[in-house]
């Protein structure tokens, strides 16, 4: 696989166990077989990201398949989206711990499925679990890709700088973003809120990108107490609930739930 360099933006060559430019700036790969192109000038904190207790709460809950539905719908766009090619790069971008980025892989055998994320620790464990796919720690605001290199890009909740998607993905490629819908969690916020307002999620304006197609995946979903928690824990409102809606469900049996994801494709133009 080949990358640029974080520093100079001059291509990478592997050899061996290390990258290198021909500035001779070096990116050792880890054991666990990813490649960390985050170097310490463009980080914002010592160590940006979600940590592993946030990592493990976010693995337990994807694997109870909560957001399966989700995923496979994602998949299926991408299979149509990518049928007719023979050899493309799929990027996703934030892929934290690798649910999605390994089942990607997996669907689309012809598909060459990249990881990238901000969270050295998200990584680690996605390039120890998952070794069907290439893992790295980057910054999405400095994708490490040549000019027009991907074919696809996926973004489940995460964010990117608009301009590096136009200069990596190829004419006539997509960009796939998920984002919640509008009634996405709303019992959950109807615990935090004395009013919950539905969610709005208006078109992205990505510069060279057209919007083509616009897809909702909802569905009602059942949860036990420690996924209930788990959930809260994921979401940006956590710090907002009271302790009343913790200790609910901390002691729930069941905890009914609605899942409202938009998904929509963006195309380059030509």
């Amino acid at each position: 696989m080949s990358y640029l360099c974080p520093l100079c933006q001059l291509p990478l060559k592997r050899i061996e166990r290390t990258y290198k430019c021909t500035n001779n700036h070096q990116f050792d790969v880890a054991k666990e077989g990813y490649v960390n192109l985050l170097p310490v000038q463009h980080k914002r904190s010592k160590d940006p990201g979600d940590n592993k207790e946030m990592m493990l709460a976010r693995r337990q809950f994807l694997n109870g398949g909560h957001y399966q539905p989700m995923r496979d719908a994602v998949c299926e766009l991408l299979s149509g989206l990518l049928a007719d090619q023979s050899y493309t790069q799929l990027l996703d971008i934030g892929c934290g711990e690798g649910y999605y980025t390994s089942y990607f892989a997996q669907a689309l055998p012809d598909t060459k499925v990249l990881g990238l994320d901000i969270s050295k620790v998200m990584i680690r464990h996605a390039a120890k679990r998952y070794t069907d796919c290439d893992f790295l720690v980057a910054s999405s605001q400095r994708l490490p890709f040549s000019d027009t290199q991907l074919n696809a890009v996926v973004r489940i909740y995460a964010p990117c700088n608009g301009e590096e998607l136009q200069r990596t993905v190829k004419d006539n490629g997509v960009v796939v973003t998920v984002t919640p819908g509008p009634r996405h969690l709303y019992q959950l916020k109807a615990g935090i809120y004395d009013e919950v307002k539905l969610h709005d999620v208006p078109v992205e304006a990505l510069p060279g990108f057209e919007l083509e197609t616009e897809t909702s995946v909802a569905y009602p979903m059942t949860l036990n107490s420690e996924d209930a928690t788990t959930l809260l824990q994921m979401t940006p409102f956590a710090w907002r609930a009271p302790e009343a809606l913790w200790q609910t469900l901390k002691e729930t049996t069941q905890f009914d739930c609605e899942a409202d994801f938009t998904l929509r494709v963006y195309r380059k133009k030509a």
